[in-house]
């Protein structure tokens, strides 16, 4: 491959053609013009999706019609249709697959691995096994099942994602974290969890063993402003925090002797990244169940379409958005009356590409 052209700028310095310096005052970077265009092309494929999204259902509204709805206009059956019937379950849609597509970012950035994401290394699982255990055990035990159930389901998610988390990080430590190292303990994990959660299915009752299997495949169904917030404001905390931490990635993406020979205060950093990728994956999940493929598909395509090296935080968040939110139509649409999980619509996008994935390394590995 050619080296990519470079011009000089007015004051005298080469630039990389597609790129341009920035500064403003102490603070200096660079413009890279292709992560621009596609952050907006995915941005009006999610205000595409969601408008066609919350213009389906037993009262069908017009695209125009609810996007002037969403700015003002409208009648009153149109606003309490687009307002509060449909667009809570969207934005929870936008939100939660933003958050899980930043997750996986930081993740495959951190492990150096594209397989790395919250639903590969038991994030997801952790607050599905805390979520069934209250739906199965939390309103019929005392102890610790009651103390969950007076929680709430998404704070109990919420808590089994982070104590899942916890633990891969825990054994996965040898004088640092490596990628591999942090795939497969997590994957064990998983599959520990997995085992968990089927054996509270087979304990439950028949209405609370179906309440579980809808929320384990993830569903959007029945969200409200409450359901918003929460997500919204973990967003508004943890996705800034990403962003100040995202001039780290690219050093970590080096070994880690390299990276301290950037400046990088390795370990700091490294934690500070996970613990803003647990937060985000464990949010989205006590909001919606456990989303498949969000995180793990996200990433690898916002960095495809970006040609950088690392996924891109804005587009990865965009995109998985955008990717959410599609998949709820289609979930919605495709058979008609009968409504589907998102998270199997997801499933079946993101399966091929995770295949994708494993024979590319394999191709890889002999190469």
């Amino acid at each position: 491959m050619s080296a990519p052209a470079r011009e000089r700028t007015p004051s005298g310095p080469a630039v990389v053609a597609g790129r341009r310096p920035l500064r403003v005052g102490p603070v200096s970077g660079v413009l890279r013009v292709r992560p621009l265009v596609v952050l907006g092309a995915c941005a009006a494929v999610l205000l595409l999706a969601a408008a066609t999204n919350m213009g389906r259902g037993d009262y069908p509204i017009g695209i125009t019609d609810v996007l002037a709805t969403l700015f003002g206009g409208g009648d009153a059956g149109q606003q309490l249709v687009v307002l509060e019937l449909r667009l809570p379950r969207t934005l929870t849609g936008a939100l939660v697959g933003g958050a899980l597509a930043v997750s996986g970012a930081i993740l495959q950035s951190v492990a150096r691995n594209p397989l790395a994401s919250p639903d590969i290394i038991g994030v997801q699982w952790g607050a599905s096994a805390a979520a069934v255990f209250v739906i199965v055990l939390g309103g019929g035990v005392a102890g610790v099942g009651g103390m969950f159930a007076s929680l709430g389901i998404p704070l109990a998610a919420l808590i089994g994602g982070l104590v899942s988390s916890t633990l891969v990080y825990v054994l996965a430590w040898r004088s640092g974290i490596q990628g591999y190292r942090l795939v497969l303990i997590g994957i064990g994990i998983q599959a520990v969890l997995v085992a968990a959660v089927q054996y509270l299915l087979t304990v439950a009752q028949v209405y609370q063993a179906a309440q579980a299997q809808v929320w384990i495949n993830g569903s959007l169904n029945a969200r409200s402003w409450d359901d918003v917030a929460p997500v919204a404001i973990a967003m508004a905390v943890l996705v800034p925090a990403a962003l100040i931490l995202t001039h780290v990635l690219g050093g970590l993406r080096f070994d880690d002797d390299t990276a301290r020979g950037l400046g990088i205060r390795v370990d700091g950093a490294r934690t500070g990244l996970l613990l803003v990728s647990v937060g985000l994956a464990s949010v989205a999940t006590a909001a919606a169940g456990p989303i498949a493929f969000v995180a793990l598909v996200s990433p690898q395509i916002a960095r495809r379409l970006c040609r950088v090296g690392s996924p891109p935080l804005g587009v990865s968040l965009m995109l998985g958005a955008a990717l959410t939110v599609l998949a709820d139509l289609i979930a919605r649409t495709a058979l008609g009356s009968v409504e589907l999980p998102v998270g199997i619509v997801t499933a079946v996008i993101g399966a091929p590409y995770l295949l994708f994935l494993l024979a590319r390394a394999r191709q890889e590995a002999r190469a």
